[in-house]
Protein backbone atom coordinates (compact mmCIF):
# COMPACT_ATOMS: atom_id res chain seq x y z
CA UNK A 1 0.00 0.00 0.00
CA UNK A 2 1.43 3.42 -0.72
CA UNK A 3 1.79 6.52 1.66
CA UNK A 4 -1.49 8.04 -0.14
CA UNK A 5 -4.06 5.55 0.18
CA UNK A 6 -6.14 4.10 3.25
CA UNK A 7 -8.25 0.90 3.47
CA UNK A 8 -11.94 2.55 3.83
CA UNK A 9 -14.47 0.40 4.90
CA UNK A 10 -17.36 0.42 2.34
CA UNK A 11 -20.80 -1.40 2.61
CA UNK A 12 -19.33 -3.63 5.20
CA UNK A 13 -15.80 -4.26 2.87
CA UNK A 14 -12.72 -2.43 3.19
CA UNK A 15 -11.79 -0.90 -0.40
CA UNK A 16 -8.26 0.58 -1.76
CA UNK A 17 -9.15 4.74 -1.58
CA UNK A 18 -6.65 6.80 -3.29
CA UNK A 19 -6.16 10.41 -2.19
CA UNK A 20 -6.15 12.62 -4.61
CA UNK A 21 -4.15 15.92 -5.39
CA UNK A 22 -5.86 19.37 -3.35
CA UNK A 23 -7.48 21.49 -5.09
CA UNK A 24 -6.02 24.54 -7.29
CA UNK A 25 -6.69 27.17 -4.40
CA UNK A 26 -4.87 30.35 -4.17
CA UNK A 27 -4.39 32.72 -1.66
CA UNK A 28 -5.22 36.33 -2.51
CA UNK A 29 -2.86 38.98 -3.29
CA UNK A 30 -5.51 41.25 -2.18
CA UNK A 31 -8.59 42.23 -0.16
CA UNK A 32 -11.49 40.58 -0.97
CA UNK A 33 -14.44 42.72 -1.85
CA UNK A 34 -17.39 40.92 -3.34
CA UNK A 35 -18.39 39.79 -0.05
CA UNK A 36 -17.76 40.02 3.51
CA UNK A 37 -16.88 36.57 4.68
CA UNK A 38 -16.49 35.20 7.89
CA UNK A 39 -15.07 31.83 8.96
CA UNK A 40 -16.25 30.58 12.28
CA UNK A 41 -13.21 28.92 14.16
CA UNK A 42 -13.11 25.82 15.98
CA UNK A 43 -10.45 25.37 19.33
CA UNK A 44 -7.82 23.38 20.22
CA UNK A 45 -7.57 21.37 23.68
CA UNK A 46 -3.76 20.83 25.08
CA UNK A 47 -2.92 17.17 23.92
CA UNK A 48 -2.19 16.22 27.60
CA UNK A 49 -5.24 18.53 29.15
CA UNK A 50 -8.69 17.41 30.15
CA UNK A 51 -11.06 16.80 28.01
CA UNK A 52 -13.32 15.03 30.09
CA UNK A 53 -17.45 16.16 29.79
CA UNK A 54 -17.62 19.36 32.23
CA UNK A 55 -13.92 19.88 32.77
CA UNK A 56 -12.45 23.30 32.52
CA UNK A 57 -11.38 23.92 28.64
CA UNK A 58 -8.03 23.92 28.60
CA UNK A 59 -6.49 25.01 25.16
CA UNK A 60 -3.77 24.97 23.30
CA UNK A 61 -3.17 28.28 22.83
CA UNK A 62 -0.62 28.26 19.92
CA UNK A 63 -2.53 25.81 17.61
CA UNK A 64 -5.59 27.60 18.51
CA UNK A 65 -4.44 30.74 17.66
CA UNK A 66 -2.60 29.59 14.55
CA UNK A 67 -5.74 28.00 12.81
CA UNK A 68 -7.02 31.80 12.82
CA UNK A 69 -3.83 32.89 11.26
CA UNK A 70 -4.21 30.59 8.40
CA UNK A 71 -7.87 31.46 8.12
CA UNK A 72 -6.34 35.30 7.78
CA UNK A 73 -3.71 34.42 5.19
CA UNK A 74 -6.56 33.01 2.92
CA UNK A 75 -8.12 36.94 3.44
CA UNK A 76 -11.33 35.50 5.28
CA UNK A 77 -12.82 36.94 8.90
CA UNK A 78 -12.56 34.88 11.66
CA UNK A 79 -15.73 34.61 13.71
CA UNK A 80 -14.96 33.66 17.04
CA UNK A 81 -16.11 32.12 20.29
CA UNK A 82 -19.13 31.07 18.18
CA UNK A 83 -20.88 27.65 18.50
CA UNK A 84 -18.25 26.63 16.67
CA UNK A 85 -15.73 27.21 19.30
CA UNK A 86 -17.95 24.99 21.29
CA UNK A 87 -19.54 27.60 23.64
CA UNK A 88 -21.92 25.80 25.56
CA UNK A 89 -20.27 22.61 24.80
CA UNK A 90 -17.32 22.04 26.72
CA UNK A 91 -15.98 25.80 26.37
CA UNK A 92 -17.03 27.76 29.20
CA UNK A 93 -16.86 31.38 29.95
CA UNK A 94 -13.33 31.89 31.35
CA UNK A 95 -11.69 29.83 28.53
CA UNK A 96 -14.05 32.21 26.06
CA UNK A 97 -13.11 35.66 27.20
CA UNK A 98 -9.41 34.65 27.31
CA UNK A 99 -9.69 33.39 23.65
CA UNK A 100 -11.34 36.86 22.67
CA UNK A 101 -8.16 38.70 24.38
CA UNK A 102 -6.09 36.63 22.49
CA UNK A 103 -7.77 36.81 19.31
CA UNK A 104 -7.56 40.32 19.35
CA UNK A 105 -4.67 40.61 19.54
CA UNK A 106 -3.35 38.21 16.87
CA UNK A 107 -5.85 39.66 14.50
CA UNK A 108 -3.93 43.66 15.47
CA UNK A 109 -0.86 42.13 14.38
CA UNK A 110 -1.82 41.05 10.90
CA UNK A 111 -5.03 43.44 10.20
CA UNK A 112 -7.35 39.75 10.36
CA UNK A 113 -10.95 41.05 10.17
CA UNK A 114 -12.26 39.56 13.55
CA UNK A 115 -15.59 39.36 14.75
CA UNK A 116 -16.66 37.43 18.12
CA UNK A 117 -19.50 36.33 19.85
CA UNK A 118 -21.42 38.04 23.18
CA UNK A 119 -23.74 36.02 25.29
CA UNK A 120 -25.09 35.09 28.32
CA UNK A 121 -22.70 31.54 28.67
CA UNK A 122 -21.47 32.76 32.22
CA UNK A 123 -25.27 31.88 33.67
CA UNK A 124 -27.00 28.91 34.83
CA UNK A 125 -30.09 29.29 32.80
CA UNK A 126 -31.47 27.44 35.46
CA UNK A 127 -30.44 30.78 37.90
CA UNK A 128 -31.91 33.16 36.37
CA UNK A 129 -34.76 34.90 38.42
CA UNK A 130 -38.04 35.08 36.48
CA UNK A 131 -39.96 38.80 35.66
CA UNK A 132 -37.92 41.87 34.53
CA UNK A 133 -35.53 41.32 37.46
CA UNK A 134 -34.28 37.80 35.27
CA UNK A 135 -34.26 40.15 32.21
CA UNK A 136 -32.36 42.38 33.59
CA UNK A 137 -29.59 39.81 34.64
CA UNK A 138 -29.60 38.47 31.16
CA UNK A 139 -28.79 42.20 29.75
CA UNK A 140 -25.97 42.90 32.18
CA UNK A 141 -24.26 39.10 31.17
CA UNK A 142 -24.76 40.23 27.68
CA UNK A 143 -22.81 44.06 28.62
CA UNK A 144 -19.87 41.80 29.94
CA UNK A 145 -19.17 40.07 27.33
CA UNK A 146 -19.88 42.79 24.89
CA UNK A 147 -17.28 45.05 27.00
CA UNK A 148 -14.65 41.63 26.69
CA UNK A 149 -15.47 41.92 22.76
CA UNK A 150 -15.00 45.58 22.09
CA UNK A 151 -11.84 45.62 24.51
CA UNK A 152 -10.27 42.71 22.22
CA UNK A 153 -11.21 45.54 19.52
CA UNK A 154 -13.09 43.02 17.45
CA UNK A 155 -16.74 43.63 16.20
CA UNK A 156 -19.53 41.99 18.44
CA UNK A 157 -22.03 39.21 17.10
CA UNK A 158 -24.63 39.57 19.52
CA UNK A 159 -25.33 35.33 20.30
CA UNK A 160 -28.65 33.83 20.66
CA UNK A 161 -28.88 33.28 24.85
CA UNK A 162 -30.09 30.15 26.50
CA UNK A 163 -31.11 31.85 29.44
CA UNK A 164 -33.06 34.68 27.74
CA UNK A 165 -34.94 31.49 25.96
CA UNK A 166 -35.17 29.65 29.15
CA UNK A 167 -36.68 33.03 30.81
CA UNK A 168 -38.85 35.25 28.02
CA UNK A 169 -42.53 34.17 28.09
CA UNK A 170 -43.48 37.06 24.90
CA UNK A 171 -41.80 38.19 22.06
CA UNK A 172 -41.35 41.65 24.09
CA UNK A 173 -39.04 39.80 26.44
CA UNK A 174 -36.38 39.73 23.50
CA UNK A 175 -37.84 42.90 21.92
CA UNK A 176 -36.98 44.26 25.49
CA UNK A 177 -33.59 43.06 26.08
CA UNK A 178 -32.09 43.26 22.32
CA UNK A 179 -33.29 46.61 22.20
CA UNK A 180 -31.62 48.00 25.23
CA UNK A 181 -28.38 46.62 24.27
CA UNK A 182 -28.55 47.77 20.54
CA UNK A 183 -29.65 51.29 21.85
CA UNK A 184 -26.40 51.28 24.20
CA UNK A 185 -24.04 50.04 21.35
CA UNK A 186 -21.61 52.54 20.19
CA UNK A 187 -21.12 50.88 17.23
CA UNK A 188 -23.16 48.11 14.63
CA UNK A 189 -23.50 44.48 16.00
CA UNK A 190 -24.39 41.24 14.11
CA UNK A 191 -27.46 39.52 15.56
CA UNK A 192 -27.02 35.87 15.53
CA UNK A 193 -30.35 33.59 15.13
CA UNK A 194 -29.31 30.19 15.77
CA UNK A 195 -31.76 27.57 14.83
CA UNK A 196 -32.52 24.51 16.94
CA UNK A 197 -31.34 22.29 15.06
CA UNK A 198 -27.92 23.63 16.28
CA UNK A 199 -29.19 24.07 20.01
CA UNK A 200 -32.31 22.36 21.07
CA UNK A 201 -32.42 24.75 24.07
CA UNK A 202 -33.22 27.74 21.57
CA UNK A 203 -36.35 26.25 20.28
CA UNK A 204 -39.29 29.08 20.11
CA UNK A 205 -36.50 31.72 19.89
CA UNK A 206 -37.75 35.10 19.66
CA UNK A 207 -41.05 34.27 21.43
CA UNK A 208 -42.46 31.83 19.07
CA UNK A 209 -41.83 28.19 17.68
CA UNK A 210 -43.89 29.42 14.53
CA UNK A 211 -41.02 30.40 12.24
CA UNK A 212 -43.20 33.37 10.09
CA UNK A 213 -44.32 34.79 13.69
CA UNK A 214 -40.40 34.74 15.28
CA UNK A 215 -39.12 36.00 12.01
CA UNK A 216 -41.79 39.16 12.69
CA UNK A 217 -40.80 39.84 15.86
CA UNK A 218 -37.21 39.47 14.66
CA UNK A 219 -37.60 42.19 11.41
CA UNK A 220 -39.54 44.35 14.30
CA UNK A 221 -36.54 44.71 16.23
CA UNK A 222 -34.34 45.22 12.87
CA UNK A 223 -36.25 47.92 11.62
CA UNK A 224 -36.66 49.41 15.20
CA UNK A 225 -32.68 50.01 15.56
CA UNK A 226 -31.36 49.03 11.73
CA UNK A 227 -28.40 51.81 12.23
CA UNK A 228 -27.00 50.09 15.09
CA UNK A 229 -26.98 46.56 12.93
CA UNK A 230 -24.51 45.93 11.03
CA UNK A 231 -26.08 42.66 9.65
CA UNK A 232 -27.87 39.38 10.85
CA UNK A 233 -26.65 35.69 10.59
CA UNK A 234 -29.51 33.91 10.23
CA UNK A 235 -28.56 29.52 10.90
CA UNK A 236 -31.92 27.99 10.61
CA UNK A 237 -30.96 25.90 7.10
CA UNK A 238 -33.73 27.36 5.13
CA UNK A 239 -32.64 29.16 1.43
CA UNK A 240 -36.19 30.21 1.33
CA UNK A 241 -36.67 31.32 4.61
CA UNK A 242 -33.08 33.59 3.75
CA UNK A 243 -33.84 34.73 0.71
CA UNK A 244 -37.36 36.58 1.69
CA UNK A 245 -35.87 38.40 4.98
CA UNK A 246 -32.75 39.29 2.62
CA UNK A 247 -34.71 41.08 0.68
CA UNK A 248 -36.92 42.84 3.25
CA UNK A 249 -34.27 43.85 5.48
CA UNK A 250 -33.47 47.47 5.70
CA UNK A 251 -31.01 49.57 3.01
CA UNK A 252 -27.42 48.79 4.94
CA UNK A 253 -28.15 45.67 6.79
CA UNK A 254 -26.17 42.80 5.51
CA UNK A 255 -27.65 39.13 5.82
CA UNK A 256 -24.51 36.72 7.00
CA UNK A 257 -25.53 33.03 5.54
CA UNK A 258 -25.59 30.73 8.80
CA UNK A 259 -26.69 28.48 6.32
CA UNK A 260 -24.33 25.37 6.15
CA UNK A 261 -26.66 23.69 3.66
CA UNK A 262 -27.43 26.09 1.01
CA UNK A 263 -24.43 28.76 1.12
CA UNK A 264 -23.33 28.41 -2.62
CA UNK A 265 -26.10 29.51 -4.22
CA UNK A 266 -26.87 32.10 -1.41
CA UNK A 267 -23.34 33.26 -1.56
CA UNK A 268 -23.02 33.42 -5.24
CA UNK A 269 -26.54 35.50 -5.50
CA UNK A 270 -29.91 35.51 -7.80
CA UNK A 271 -29.62 38.90 -9.73
CA UNK A 272 -32.01 40.29 -7.85
CA UNK A 273 -31.92 43.98 -7.60
CA UNK A 274 -29.95 45.52 -4.52
CA UNK A 275 -30.34 42.19 -2.53
CA UNK A 276 -28.88 39.49 -4.90
CA UNK A 277 -27.14 37.68 -2.21
CA UNK A 278 -25.95 36.98 1.34
CA UNK A 279 -22.40 37.56 2.83
CA UNK A 280 -21.26 34.57 4.91
CA UNK A 281 -20.79 34.16 8.29
CA UNK A 282 -20.48 30.17 8.13
CA UNK A 283 -18.81 26.99 10.62
CA UNK A 284 -18.03 25.60 7.16
CA UNK A 285 -15.63 27.98 6.06
CA UNK A 286 -13.41 26.59 8.48
CA UNK A 287 -13.39 23.54 6.56
CA UNK A 288 -13.71 24.45 3.33
CA UNK A 289 -11.57 27.98 3.44
CA UNK A 290 -8.92 27.15 0.26
CA UNK A 291 -11.69 27.00 -1.37
CA UNK A 292 -14.35 28.91 -0.03
CA UNK A 293 -11.34 31.72 -0.59
CA UNK A 294 -10.59 30.97 -3.97
CA UNK A 295 -14.22 31.36 -5.17
CA UNK A 296 -14.34 34.94 -3.08
CA UNK A 297 -11.47 35.75 -5.53
CA UNK A 298 -13.19 34.38 -8.61
CA UNK A 299 -15.95 36.92 -7.57
CA UNK A 300 -14.36 39.65 -6.96
CA UNK A 301 -12.80 39.29 -10.96
CA UNK A 302 -16.89 38.45 -11.99
CA UNK A 303 -16.44 35.05 -12.70
CA UNK A 304 -19.23 33.90 -11.31
CA UNK A 305 -19.87 30.84 -12.61
CA UNK A 306 -16.42 29.14 -11.54
CA UNK A 307 -16.65 30.59 -8.26
CA UNK A 308 -20.25 28.90 -8.33
CA UNK A 309 -18.99 25.88 -9.28
CA UNK A 310 -16.13 25.94 -6.68
CA UNK A 311 -18.46 26.48 -3.77
CA UNK A 312 -20.92 23.52 -5.55
CA UNK A 313 -18.14 21.24 -4.94
CA UNK A 314 -17.92 21.78 -1.36
CA UNK A 315 -21.79 21.25 -0.96
CA UNK A 316 -21.79 17.51 0.12
CA UNK A 317 -19.34 17.64 2.39
CA UNK A 318 -20.97 20.75 3.93
CA UNK A 319 -24.28 18.12 4.14
CA UNK A 320 -22.47 15.41 5.53
CA UNK A 321 -20.49 17.75 8.33
CA UNK A 322 -23.84 19.07 9.07
CA UNK A 323 -26.14 16.15 9.11
CA UNK A 324 -28.39 15.81 11.98
CA UNK A 325 -28.00 15.81 15.00
CA UNK A 326 -26.76 18.75 13.29
CA UNK A 327 -24.97 20.19 17.04
CA UNK A 328 -21.94 17.92 16.47
CA UNK A 329 -20.95 19.23 13.33
CA UNK A 330 -18.35 19.89 15.19
CA UNK A 331 -16.34 17.21 15.28
CA UNK A 332 -16.35 17.01 11.57
CA UNK A 333 -14.51 20.36 11.31
CA UNK A 334 -11.51 19.19 14.01
CA UNK A 335 -11.55 15.78 12.35
CA UNK A 336 -10.53 17.70 8.87
CA UNK A 337 -8.39 20.04 10.76
CA UNK A 338 -6.20 17.21 12.21
CA UNK A 339 -6.25 15.51 8.52
CA UNK A 340 -4.65 18.49 7.51
CA UNK A 341 -2.18 18.88 10.16
CA UNK A 342 -3.67 21.70 11.76
CA UNK A 343 -3.65 20.13 15.23
CA UNK A 344 -1.28 17.41 16.71
CA UNK A 345 -4.42 15.27 18.08
CA UNK A 346 -8.12 14.60 17.06
CA UNK A 347 -8.90 15.73 20.22
CA UNK A 348 -11.43 18.48 21.41
CA UNK A 349 -12.87 20.15 24.80
CA UNK A 350 -15.75 18.45 26.57
CA UNK A 351 -14.94 14.78 24.83
CA UNK A 352 -16.54 15.95 21.58
CA UNK A 353 -14.48 14.24 19.57
CA UNK A 354 -16.91 11.02 20.26
CA UNK A 355 -19.96 13.27 18.98
CA UNK A 356 -20.10 11.46 15.51
CA UNK A 357 -19.78 7.61 14.77
CA UNK A 358 -16.27 6.46 12.56
CA UNK A 359 -18.59 5.73 9.65
CA UNK A 360 -19.66 9.48 9.53
CA UNK A 361 -15.93 10.17 10.12
CA UNK A 362 -14.91 8.35 7.41
CA UNK A 363 -17.40 9.79 5.13
CA UNK A 364 -16.11 13.25 5.77
CA UNK A 365 -12.77 11.86 4.53
CA UNK A 366 -13.89 10.77 1.67
CA UNK A 367 -15.79 13.69 0.82
CA UNK A 368 -13.18 16.05 1.70
CA UNK A 369 -11.01 14.38 -0.72
CA UNK A 370 -13.54 14.72 -3.25
CA UNK A 371 -13.79 18.44 -2.95
CA UNK A 372 -9.81 18.36 -3.44
CA UNK A 373 -9.40 19.77 0.48
CA UNK A 374 -7.08 17.20 1.88
CA UNK A 375 -3.75 19.38 1.63
CA UNK A 376 -1.35 16.60 2.24
CA UNK A 377 -2.74 13.59 0.39
CA UNK A 378 0.40 12.14 2.15
CA UNK A 379 -0.47 13.33 5.95
CA UNK A 380 -4.03 12.47 5.91
CA UNK A 381 -3.69 9.35 4.56
CA UNK A 382 -1.40 8.48 7.17
CA UNK A 383 -3.81 9.60 9.69
CA UNK A 384 -6.50 8.26 8.41
CA UNK A 385 -5.09 5.15 8.80
CA UNK A 386 -3.90 5.31 11.98
CA UNK A 387 -7.71 6.91 13.15
CA UNK A 388 -9.13 3.22 11.40
CA UNK A 389 -6.37 1.51 13.22
CA UNK A 390 -7.05 3.02 16.56
CA UNK A 391 -10.50 1.99 15.79
CA UNK A 392 -10.75 -1.39 15.28
CA UNK A 393 -11.34 -1.02 11.29
CA UNK A 394 -8.77 -3.33 9.21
Amino acid sequence: MTDATVLLPVDGDLRTHRVGEPGPWRKPQRPIESRIAYAAAHVVPRPLGDTSPGAPADLDWDTTLAYRHELWSYGLGVADAMDTAQRGMGLDWPATRELICRSGREAATVGGLLACGAGTDQLDPADVPAGARGLAVIADAYREQIEVVREAGANVILMASRALANAATTPADYLSVYGTLLAEADRPVILHWLGEMFDPALRGYWGDRDIARATATFQELIATHADKIDGVKVSLLDADHEVALRRALPTGVRLYTGDDFNYPELIVGDGFPGRDHSDALLGIFAAIYPAASTALQHLDLGETDRASEILESTRALGRHIFAAPTYYYKTGIAFLSWLNGHQAGFTMVGGLAAGRSVAHLCEVFALADRAGLLTDPHLAAHRMRTFLAVNGVG
